[in-house]
């Protein structure tokens, strides 16, 4: 395993964004991981689903990554709570001490992107540290998240848009 992949933190949204997040981290070898999922506050504004609601989504999809990777793998799962969800992944990578942030880049038009934030693309061009961007291997897991600003990102809101 290199040092790239020794310490990585990576952002999860729902449960079908970390089953394709699980599929694409098969066949690669990783120290530590820190899955984060990302509760989005509306800054001020009502938030559009209650905190409860949200906590559940983030816990069901750490249950499908530690399904997947078992009991095995050094898994450690944390829920933040930001305006910005890339600002809370850098934070959560500061505080681990990430080697890498590792995301899974979710489908969706760039009109929604456009609409709902590119959390992809502020994980890759604003952060101190090396994105492994991991393939989708299954295809389209995810894509119905992309068009849901509230579920969160693997990249994001929470911890893959």
């Amino acid at each position: 395993m290199s040092d790239l992949l020794g310490r990585v933190v990576v952002p999860v949204a729902s449960d079908d964004d970390a089953e394709a997040t699980a599929r694409a981290l098969d066949g690669h070898e990783f120290g530590s991981i820190l899955a984060v999922h990302v509760v989005e506050k509306a800054g001020g504004a009502p938030d559009k689903a209650g905190v409860e609601q949200r906590e559940e989504v983030a816990e069901a999809a750490f249950a499908v990554l530690e399904a997947h990777l078992g009991d095995d793998a050094d898994l450690e799962t944390e829920i933040r709570y930001d305006t910005d969800v890339a600002d809370a992944v850098f934070a959560a990578a500061d505080d681990y001490g990430a080697s890498a942030i590792v995301i899974t880049p979710r489908g969706g038009s760039r009109w929604i992107q456009l609409l709902t934030g590119d959390v992809a693309l502020s994980l890759v061009t604003e952060t101190d540290r090396p994105v492994v961007a991991l393939p989708d291997v299954g295809g389209t897991a995810g894509e119905a998240d992309a068009a849901d600003p509230d579920s969160g990102t693997n990249a994001g809101g929470s911890g893959s848009e």
